[in-house]
């Protein structure tokens, strides 16, 4: 079984996120899910952009890495969205990484280096999400399947960033079924 430290999106830790975070553990991961924003949850994406802005990114990615130090090195690093920037931080920098799942986001491969060698990564979004398919994510995202040795990118039909979050509007339940699968899946190998 699989140990993975799971990031929040920039609505903060919400009922959906502990909901995902617990079926992977019914499935028998352990799963860690650190609160970036100290307790604060927004209505908005723009909402929580704006605050980790006023905080600064440089804080946020602090906090990611204060998570993940009291935890072995050996970890998935997943994140969603906004959550994806230290998931991928980690991936990318720390030693020993299991696997990484980033969903709805993606950042190009050089802002942390080189993808490391046998770190598998599977990338989600929905194909027609404005921000994952416009804000160069998706792009981001064939360039880190194209440079890694396991890698995979999955878009599900709908226009919705947060569709795997079942606490929000947004949420697509044939969408989220099949990357729960895919996710247990990757965690079941790696």
């Amino acid at each position: 079984m699989s140990e993975v430290l799971l990031f929040h999106h920039a609505l903060g830790p919400t009922e959906g996120l502990h909901a995902f975070a617990d079926e992977l553990r019914q499935a028998g991961h352990t799963v860690h899910t650190p609160d970036l924003f100290e307790g604060r949850t927004f209505g908005s994406i723009e909402e929580g952009v704006a605050y980790a802005r006023e905080v600064g990114w440089g804080e946020i990615m602090a906090r990611g890495e204060r998570a993940a130090e009291a935890l072995p090195n050996e970890l998935v690093y997943a994140g969603f969205s906004l959550g994806v920037v230290p998931a991928q931080q980690l991936a990318q920098t720390r030693s020993g990484a299991r696997g990484a799942l980033f969903f709805y986001s993606c950042l190009p491969v050089a802002e942390f280096g080189g993808w490391p060698a046998g770190v598998p990564a599977q990338i989600h979004g929905a194909d027609a999400d404005p921000i994952f398919m416009d804000e160069g994510d998706v792009e981001a995202a064939g360039e880190l399947v194209a440079s890694a040795d396991d890698a995979a990118l999955y878009l599900y039909p709908g226009d919705q960033h947060y569709f795997a979050d079942s606490s929000l509007p947004s949420y697509d339940e044939a969408a989220a079924k099949l990357l729960m699968q895919r996710v247990l899946e990757f965690l079941a190998r790696v």
